[in-house]
């Protein structure tokens, strides 16, 4: 991640988090209702034309596309989220909810990890982003983000 730090205060340390995360963060608590809202929803449609004898491809709401965008124009997303995923040995849904739920603020940059993995792998396979949505990850790791760097604003202030 290029989150530089501008040397007022000390690097990692929770003012630090917080300093770096707000504005980040700042770009996707607004998509927190749509993602709690579509937990359960389709989110992709699959579209295929028989008479070209096309291959099917998913077909994205609107909203997960300007989500998706969002989070790809923070500098949240991390290419080795890899290292989190076998850092925490997650290998499912369930495992990444059970890290969120457990995170600390210490812990953001692994959840900066998670988000990461969805964002990144659903460019190249078509269903991981309704995935996301579906299995209510995205919701939970935005806003466990959101809380943990709101709460700790708070206290540093």
């Amino acid at each position: 991640m290029n989150m530089e730090n501008d040397g007022s205060v000390n690097e990692n340390s929770v003012e630090d988090i917080v300093l770096r995360y707000r504005p980040e963060l700042d770009k996707l608590v607004p998509y927190l209702n749509w993602l709690k809202d579509n937990a359960s929803n389709e989110v992709a449609q699959s579209y295929s034309n028989s008479e070209l004898k096309s291959m099917p491809f998913p077909v994205y709401d609107s909203t997960l596309l300007s989500f998706v965008k969002a989070a790809q124009n923070t500098t949240l997303i991390d290419r080795n989220y890899v290292y989190v995923y076998s850092k925490h040995r997650i290998n499912s849904a369930k495992d990444e909810l059970m890290i969120i739920n457990d995170a600390q603020i210490t812990d953001i940059d692994d959840l900066a990890g998670i988000l990461s993995k969805y964002i990144l792998t659903g460019m190249t396979k078509g269903t991981v982003w309704a995935e996301g949505v579906r299995n209510g990850v995205l919701y939970n790791v935005v806003k466990k983000m959101d809380e943990l760097v709101t709460f700790w604003a708070v206290k540093t202030c």
